[in-house]
C-alpha cells in the first residue's frame, strides 16, 4: 500500500508590507475626499457619510496588524486604492507563475528533490488571473517538469483540497511526487474602499511537495493520515468577477466584482461547522482531540480561530498548539494554514500529530490530519 507524505514546503513572501496605520491613514483620506465630493448629497441625506477607520479597530475584529503585498503604493494612494500590477506580454511569466516557481524551488530543496523527480503541478488558489492556459502548466514549464498540471479553485479551502487531490494521485500510482502551489494575489480582488473589508487581505504564495513515503528522506516529512473535505453552498462569501460580466454592461464597477463577505454570518455559521469537521475527522481516525500537538487553522480572523480551537480541545489552545501568522500576512486566503505549518513545523518531533485545516467561501472545509515521521 502506497502512503503519501509532505516532504517539503516552501513560501514566496512579497517585499512590500502595509502597516495598519499606513492602510487606514489612506483609507481615511479617501473618506473624507469622498464626503467632501458628496457633501450636498449627504446634506440632503440622498447619500450615508462614509465613516473613518482605525487600527485600533482592526486588530480588535481581526488581529491583523500588517499584511504583504505585490504592490503597496497603489493600495495607499486615496485615489486609486487598489493595486498597481503592470500587465504583461503572453511571452513573460505570469505574477503568479513567477511567486508559484520561487515556493517551489524551496519546497523542493526542503526535500532534496529536484523537478526531474516531480510527476504534477496542481496550482490551487482562490482567483486565478486568467482563465487559460492553465496557470499551473506554466509553472510545470518554468519549472521543467515533466508529466501533467491543473488549476483548481475552492476559495480558502483550495490548498487543503488541492492536497487531497494530491494523496489521491501517489497514492493511486499516477504520479509519484505532487507540487501543490497557492499564490495568491488577495489584494486584487480587495475592495479597499470598503470599511468592514479593506484591511482583510495580503498577498503570498505557498508550495507544498507531496511524495511516496519510500522516497522521502527517513525520519522526515509528515505523514498524511487522511483528509476530509466539505462544502455548503452559502452566498455570505462572494465575488461575482468574471468573463461574463462584459454581457451586461449594467454590472460592471459594482462592488460584488469584489470581495463582499457578511462577517457576522460567516462567523457563526462556520465556526461551529468546522469545529465539529474537524472533530469527526479525528474520531474517524480513532484519534482523540488532545492527542493533537499542534492546529494549523486558516488564518483569516483571530477571534475565530481561538473560537474553532476551543471547541475542539474543550479548552484555550496555547499559541503553541494554534500558531497565528496572521498578524503579520492577514488573511492569504488558501495560503494561511500552509504559511502556518511552513513556519511552525520545525519543532515537532516524530509521533506528533497536528491538524491543518482550512475554511472559507462556498463554504468549504478542508481538514488534514499529519503525523510526524
Amino acid at each position: 500500500m502506497i502512503k503519501a507524505v509532505i516532504s517539503g514546503t516552501g513560501l514566496y513572501t512579497p517585499p512590500a508590507i502595509i502597516e495598519n496605520d499606513e492602510l487606514v491613514d489612506a483609507f481615511n483620506q479617501y473618506v473624507e475626499l469622498y464626503n467632501n465630493e458628496h457633501a450636498e448629497e449627504i446634506a440632503r441625506g440622498e447619500l450615508a457619510a462614509l465613516q473613518p477607520s482605525s487600527s485600533a479597530f482592526i486588530e480588535k475584529a481581526s488581529g491583523i496588524k500588517r499584511r504583504h503585498v505585490i504592490d503597496r503604493e497603489g493600495i495607499v494612494d486615496p485615489k486609486r486604492m487598489a493595486p498597481f500590477i503592470p500587465e504583461r506580454s503572453n511571452e513573460e511569466p505570469s505574477v503568479q507563475c513567477e511567486m508559484a516557481v520561487d515556493a517551489c524551488k524551496e519546497a523542493l530543496e526542503q526535500a532534496g528533490k529536484t523537478a526531474a523527480d516531480v510527476d504534477a503541478v496542481i496550482v490551487a488558489c482562490s482567483n486565478m488571473q486568467r482563465a487559460y492556459p492553465a496557470i499551473s502548466i506554466e509553472v510545470q514549464q518554468a519549472l521543467g517538469i515533466q508529466g501533467f498540471a491543473y488549476d483548481m479553485n475552492v476559495a480558502c479551502s483550495s490548498a487543503t483540497f488541492g492536497l487531497q487531490a494530491a494523496v489521491n494521485a501517489v497514492e493511486n500510482g499516477a504520479a509519484r511526487a505532487v507540487l501543490v502551489v497557492s499564490p495568491e494575489i488577495c489584494s486584487g480582488h480587495l475592495n479597499f474602499r470598503d470599511r468592514d473589508s479593506h484591511f482583510i487581505f495580503g498577498d503570498a504564495c505557498t508550495a507544498i511537495l507531496v511524495v511516496r513515503e519510500e522516497d522521502a528522506k527517513p525520519g522526515e516529512g509528515f505523514e498524511i493520515l487522511g483528509a476530509r473535505l466539505v462544502t455548503q453552498f452559502s452566498n455570505n462569501i462572494r465575488n461575482n468577477f468574471g468573463f461574463l460580466n462584459r454581457a451586461d454592461e449594467s454590472g460592471i464597477g459594482k462592488p460584488d466584482k469584489l470581495f463582499i463577505q457578511q462577517g457576522r454570518k460567516v462567523f457563526k455559521e462556520v465556526s461551529p461547522l468546522v469545529a465539529e469537521t474537524i472533530q469527526k475527522h479525528l474520531a474517524s481516525l480513532e484519534l482523540a482531540p488532545d492527542s493533537l500537538t499542534r492546529m494549523w487553522l486558516h488564518q483569516a480572523n483571530l477571534n475565530m480561530n481561538q473560537l474553532i480551537a476551543r471547541r475542539v480541545l474543550g479548552r484555550d489552545a496555547t499559541v503553541e498548539e494554534a500558531p497565528v501568522i496572521l498578524d503579520e500576512y492577514a488573511n492569504t486566503s488558501s495560503a494561511g494554514s500552509i504559511i502556518a505549518f511552513h513556519k511552525h513545523k520545525d519543532d515537532l518531533k516524530t509521533g506528533d500529530l497536528g491538524v491543518i485545516c482550512s475554511f472559507g467561501a462556498g463554504y468549504s472545509i478542508g481538514s488534514v490530519v499529519v503525523r510526524h515521521r
